[in-house]
């Protein structure tokens, strides 16, 4: 049976563990510094936070339309070529007067580009570490993930009191370099797995994907909580300001969830065994907005942490509904399967900030919290029935003896 220290003794998954880790700093670093050098020459807060979205609404078109692109191509293939065009991408960012609307459209490149990556290497992980294997690799990812923006979005921001935003591009891209040489040294160039497919169309594709039985079900517990869950994280800013905080605060509440994330993570993944875990998805992801409900009170900084902890520990459901996605996708669609739900999940979360962002506008910010924590409630609960139905392994133990 494998746990964490079994995964991590396969070298090549050392390789892939070790790419994420400069990706991923890279990506923050690269976000962080193309926000900033677009304001400095706009002067527009909306153009600036634009940058975020613009990265990952794509993400989705990509995923749609380019999601079995290298199909039939070795991993390692795709994997490296993905990350050699997105260091390619930064570096024309910064060429001195590139033009913002430039800029921006290289990045909506960059998005597209980033579901044909993180499809690929979830469609490996089976390869490199068995169907057993596959949900503690995934973990590990979004353990060095929370980790990354905790440690990335702090490293962001020193970097530009001693380099220009230019200068950070360039070393944002130095990091998909290295991460590209990472995974050509430490991964093996094997032939794909599972046996090629005729190549179809991107609207075919989605509908055979869509017409794998509790392949809808999966794919809705993955994007549409996402869209309810980011509320507290794209309002910390006025919600500090609501408690009289000042800008330590918002840095404290933006690292409130990856906190408990990465506890939660390691606790269901060491703790739990994988039956119980698929049980646990439903009732994880619906209890995670539960502790948020208590925004409405406005509680202290000290209270608010906790609760955003204890929300953060939920998100362990995701593991859980690894599983329940490895056991649904067929080996031969596993790419787009994995490039889809991964890219539908940014999508969500992007079209979530905006939602929460445009709601504070006319409602005070401990209100809007609260009310889509509770409208999160109710789509975990509905989205949850389907999956329940669809998956047997996500039913309660007494439902399925029954």
């Amino acid at each position: 049976m494998s746990t964490y220290r079994t995964v991590l003794r396969g070298a090549e998954f050392r390789a892939v563990l070790g790419a994420h880790v400069f990706a991923m700093l890279a990506m923050i670093i690269g976000d962080v510094s193309l926000t900033v050098l677009v304001y400095q020459r706009t002067s527009s807060p909306l153009l600036a936070s634009l940058t975020f979205a613009i990265g990952f609404v794509p993400m989705g078109l990509g995923a749609l339309f380019l999601g079995g692109v290298g199909r039939n191509r070795p991993s390692r293939d795709v994997l490296v070529a993905c990350e050699a065009v997105c260091a390619g991408l930064l570096v024309l960012m910064a060429v001195p007067g590139m033009p913002i609307v430039a800029m921006l459209a290289l990045l909506a490149v960059k998005g597209t580009i980033d579901p044909i990556f993180s499809g690929t290497r979830a469609a490996t992980l089976p390869e490199l570490l068995g169907d057993d294997g596959f949900a503690y690799g995934r973990s590990l990812l979004r353990l060095v993930s929370q980790n990354a923006q905790m440690v990335g979005f702090a490293a962001g921001g020193l970097a530009l009191v001693i380099v220009t935003p230019a200068q950070a591009l360039l070393t944002a891209a130095t990091g998909y370099a290295l991460s590209a040489v990472v995974l050509f040294v430490g991964t093996r160039r094997c032939p794909p797995a599972g046996r090629a497919v005729d190549p179809i169309g991107p609207v075919a594709a989605l509908r055979v994907l869509l017409a794998v039985p509790g392949m809808r079900s999966v794919l809705a517990m993955s994007w549409l909580p996402a869209f309810f869950a980011v509320a507290p994280e794209a309002l910390a800013n006025p919600y500090a300001h609501r408690l009289g905080e000042g800008t330590v605060a918002v840095g404290l509440l933006l690292t409130g969830l990856p906190v408990g994330s990465v506890l939660g993570e390691l606790l269901a993944g060491s703790l739990l065994t994988p039956a119980r875990r698929a049980r646990l998805v439903v009732p994880l992801a619906t209890a995670g907005f539960a502790p948020v409900l208590l925004f409405a009170v406005t509680p202290s900084l000290p209270v608010t942490m906790a609760l955003l902890v204890l929300a953060g520990l939920t998100t362990s459901y995701f593991i859980g509904l690894d599983q329940l996605a490895l056991a649904t996708v067929p080996e031969d669609l596993r790419r787009r399967g994995f490039a889809l739900q991964s890219a539908g999940m940014m999508v969500t979360q992007g079209l979530g900030f905006a939602t929460a962002g445009a709601l504070a506008e006319w409602l005070p910010v401990n209100a809007v919290i609260p009310i889509v924590a509770a409208c999160g409630i109710v789509v975990a609960l509905v989205v949850g029935l389907g999956l329940r139905r669809a998956h047997p392994a996500a039913r309660r133990r007494e439902t399925a003896t029954a």
